[in-house]
């Protein structure tokens, strides 16, 4: 039996921050076979050039940006309906069919995220961790109480309706 060799690419950060993930991803996606986002949502971003065209990109994997590589979204994220459509569509409208995948089991940001976060940072006041108030820690809150909406729910009224009902209610 012959086993095929592969090799992988793995770029980790250990800082939540600015310390050049994505500068590094940049580099390597267009040799790639794929390229994966594992966690976070759409408060980081990076400016990406590729053949002298600038992308800013805040979700979606940088490898959308060249012909080969296979872009992924994975259950560790936490995605915004709406800055993901965007998204897409400013790519589109540049020409750019993003050959995209995202895990059906991502979680949400729901609307009610995003005022939960901003009610938290005024709450906060000085002590306030900087949030960039897009929902992300309230979204990563509710996957952690196991009450949070996956994309996969969006897909089952009625499952959506009763998981929303339920997530509402604990969130107020």
């Amino acid at each position: 039996m012959s086993i095929k060799s592969s090799r992988v690419t793995a770029i980790i950060g250990a800082q939540w921050g600015d310390e050049g993930k994505g500068k590094i991803t940049d580099f390597f996606a267009g040799e790639m076979d794929y390229v994966v986002r594992f966690h976070g949502g759409n408060n980081a971003g990076h400016t990406v050039i590729v053949n002298g065209d600038t992308y800013k990109l805040h979700l979606i994997p940088s490898g959308v940006l060249y012909d080969h590589p296979v872009s992924m979204i994975g259950n560790g994220v936490v995605i915004d309906p709406a800055a993901l459509i965007k998204e897409i569509s400013d790519l589109m409208r540049r020409g750019i069919e993003p050959n995209l995948r995202i895990s059906d089991r991502a979680h949400v940001i729901m609307p009610y995220h995003i005022d939960m976060d901003e009610t938290l940072t005024i709450h906060q006041g000085e002590l306030a961790a900087g949030s960039t108030k897009r929902g992300i820690a309230p979204a990563y809150g509710d996957k952690m109480y196991r009450h949070g909406i996956r994309i996969v729910d969006l897909l089952e009224p009625e499952i959506f309706k009763e998981k929303l009902e339920k997530a509402y209610d604990f969130n107020s």
